[in-house]
């Protein structure tokens, strides 16, 4: 095998592991019951991604016996939902992360030709072809490209500054203490352990060695599930639309990491009040913790204006 058929080989495998990884993530963090069928048109479309990659990620996750596979019908979540990518010994798509940083820093710079052809990226950034499929719908997904008819891509000029970092999370300060006051508001058992669970290995010594990947996704994996509790879909939504668009900015941040041991402590008291049906003192901590996020991004201006 060539060195070419090599890394296209090692590129497709990326792909179907680091998909597999997220429909894992998606079963767990939305708290999916064993039996719940899933669709590969629908994960393709939460995903932004063909149905060709999702059925080989599901066909593996079939393999490790998360997801059980019925002739005709398809795929159903198993017993073994609670399985973690680590557990499966999913790889991390660690070659394509780091185009995507690469490409999330050129940007942030103006560095981009506009549009870009995927022939320039590819050859700019060393991809294989895989890898930058799966880059590039991982930036479309987040929001910050799209394609153009018939020439490349586009990179939007939104969120590459601290304002606008900012004012995405004055936007969550008006959307997310108000998702815990919903009247049908129920915060899931199993939900509310894997969330302290994730906080409580920060608090051991993973602040300092997850990558900047993991660590917003811990984030926004715990806010999407508190804020999901509330059974009104309009507030996970809007909080998910700003979500994917905040990375670029967010993962500059993680530079400085000094604050997340604060951050874990208050998310652990937001899920101790919101266990114990405390959803009012829930609402008012998570204003307050909010708003610290918000006083620190102007301790870390610096590293944001790289």
């Amino acid at each position: 095998m060539s060195a070419a058929d090599e890394r296209a080989v090692n590129g497709k495998r990326e792909l179907t592991e680091g998909l597999a990884a997220q429909i894992l993530d998606h079963i767990r963090d939305g708290g999916l019951a064993v039996g719940t069928h899933l669709t590969a048109q629908g994960l393709a479309e939460r995903f932004n991604v063909s149905r060709f990659p999702v059925g080989q990620a599901l066909q593996l996750l079939a393999a490790k016996g998360v997801l059980l596979h019925e002739r005709n019908r398809g795929y159903f979540v198993s017993s073994a939902k609670d399985a973690s990518p680590e557990t499966l010994g999913l790889a991390p798509r660690d070659e394509a992360s780091d185009v995507y940083f690469r490409i999330a820093e050129d940007h942030l710079h103006g560095r981009l030709p506009d549009p870009a052809s995927e022939a320039y990226l590819k050859d700019a950034y060393g991809a294989t072809k895989a890898q930058l499929n799966a880059v590039l719908s991982r930036i479309a997904q987040e929001g910050w490209a799209e394609r153009r008819p018939g020439y490349g891509w586009s990179f939007s000029p939104m969120l590459t500054t601290p304002e606008s970092l900012e004012q995405t999370y004055r936007v969550r300060l008006a959307l997310e203490p108000a998702a815990l006051l919903e009247p049908g508001y129920r915060l899931d058992p199993e939900i509310a352990a894997r969330c302290r669970e994730a906080e409580l290995r920060l608090l051991d010594g993973a602040i300092e060695t997850d990558t900047a990947d993991a660590l917003h996704e811990r984030g926004v994996r715990f806010h999407e599930a508190i804020i999901g509790a509330s059974g009104n879909p309009f507030f996970l939504e809007a909080v998910r639309r700003i979500n994917r668009v905040r990375r670029l900015l967010s993962y500059r941040s993680m530079i400085d990491r000094k604050r997340y041991r604060r951050q874990c402590e208050e998310h652990l008291q937001i899920l101790n009040l919101l266990e114990r049906g405390r959803n009012a003192d829930a609402s008012e901590m998570l204003r307050r913790h909010l708003e610290h996020t918000i006083e620190n991004l102007q301790e870390i201006r610096p590293i944001l204006e790289r």
